[in-house]
C-alpha cells in the first residue's frame, strides 16, 4: 500500500503594503515622489510640444488684453492721451489676471485626460496619486510664466517702468505665481467633479468674472459704490493686484502681500486633499 505525501507550500513573502487601497502598491518615498512628478512633467511637456496649439492662449491672451484695457479703458481712466500712465496701473493688475485664466485651464485639462481613460492607466501605476496632479501644476506654472513675460514684454513696449528693482519685479512674479498655484487645485477639483469640460469652463466663468471685474485689477475701487468696495476690500485678486503694483511701482506692500499669502495657504490647505481625495475616488 502506498502512502501518498503532501507538503505545504512554503509561505511567500508579504507584498508591498497597499495604497490608496489598491494591492500592489508600496508606500511612494520622497526620492521617488520626486521622479514620478519629473516624468510626468516630461510627459506633459510633450504633449504641449506634440499640440503647438494649445499654447495659443498664453501667446495671445496678454497680448489682446494689455491692448484691449490700455487702450478701450486707458483713456477713460486716466484721461485722454494718458494711457502711459495707466499701463503702470493695469499690467500688474492683468498679472493676477493671468494666473486665474490659465488655472481654469488646469480643470478642463484634467477632465479631458479621464474622459481619454490617460488618468485610470496613471491610478493603475504604483505611483503618488498626488505626482499627477502636481505635474500638472508645475507644466502649468510653466505656461504661466511664459503669460507672464509676454504680458511685461507688452507693457514695456507700451510705457511700463519698474520704479523701484528687478528683484521687486521678481517676487511681485513669484507671488503671483504662489497664488495661480493656490487657484489651480480650485480647477483642479472642479474638473473631477464636474461631467464634461464645458461644464468646468462654465463654472470657472460663474466663478471668474465677478472675482475679475469686481476688483482693482482695471480700475480703481474708490470710483466704486460702497458695497462694491467692500467686496473689493476681500477679493483675494484685489490684494494681489495692490501687492504686485506696490512691488512695481512702489508703495505699502506688507498688507496686501500678507493677505494674499494668507489666501493662498489656505486654498492650497482645503482644496489640495479634496483634489486628491477625489482623484483616488473617481470612476
Amino acid at each position: 500500500m502506498s502512502t501518498v505525501t503532501t507538503t505545504k507550500p512554503a509561505p511567500t513573502a508579504p507584498g508591498p503594503a497597499p495604497v490608496d487601497g489598491r494591492p500592489g502598491e508600496g508606500r511612494i518615498g520622497l526620492r521617488a515622489n520626486l521622479r514620478h512628478i519629473g516624468a510626468l512633467v516630461r510627459r506633459n511637456a510633450l504633449q504641449i510640444k506634440q499640440d503647438p496649439e494649445s499654447m495659443f492662449d498664453v501667446l495671445f491672451m496678454p497680448i489682446i488684453f494689455t491692448l484691449l484695457f490700455v487702450f478701450v479703458f486707458g483713456g477713460a481712466i486716466s484721461g485722454k492721451g494718458q494711457q502711459e500712465a495707466y499701463v503702470n496701473y493695469v499690467v500688474p493688475g492683468l498679472m493676477a489676471m493671468m494666473g486665474m485664466n490659465i488655472a481654469m485651464g488646469v480643470g478642463t485639462g484634467v477632465n479631458d485626460d479621464f474622459k481619454k481613460g490617460v488618468m485610470d492607466r496613471f491610478r493603475s501605476m504604483p505611483i503618488a496619486r498626488s505626482s499627477v496632479l502636481i505635474a500638472k501644476i508645475v507644466v502649468e506654472l510653466g505656461r504661466m510664466m511664459v503669460a507672464i513675460a509676454i504680458l511685461l514684454t507688452v507693457g514695456f513696449m507700451l510705457g511700463l517702468s519698474i520704479k523701484t528693482s528687478v528683484f521687486d519685479l521678481l517676487l511681485s512674479i513669484g507671488l503671483s505665481a504662489v497664488f495661480g498655484a493656490s487657484l489651480m487645485w480650485i480647477f483642479i477639483l472642479l474638473g473631477l467633479t464636474m461631467k464634461t469640460a464645458q461644464a468646468v469652463q462654465g463654472m470657472a466663468m460663474l466663478v471668474l468674472m465677478p472675482l475679475q471685474f469686481g476688483s482693482s485689477i482695471f480700475a480703481p475701487p474708490s470710483t466704486m459704490p460702497g458695497w462694491l468696495q467692500s467686496f473689493t476690500d476681500y477679493n483675494p485678486l484685489s490684494n494681489l493686484a495692490d501687492a504686485a503694483r506696490g512691488l512695481i511701482n512702489g508703495g505699502a506692500v506688507a498688507h496686501p502681500v500678507t493677505v494674499t499669502l494668507i489666501w493662498s495657504v489656505a486654498i492650497t490647505a482645503v482644496t489640495m486633499p479634496l483634489a486628491v481625495r477625489k482623484f483616488r475616488q473617481k470612476t
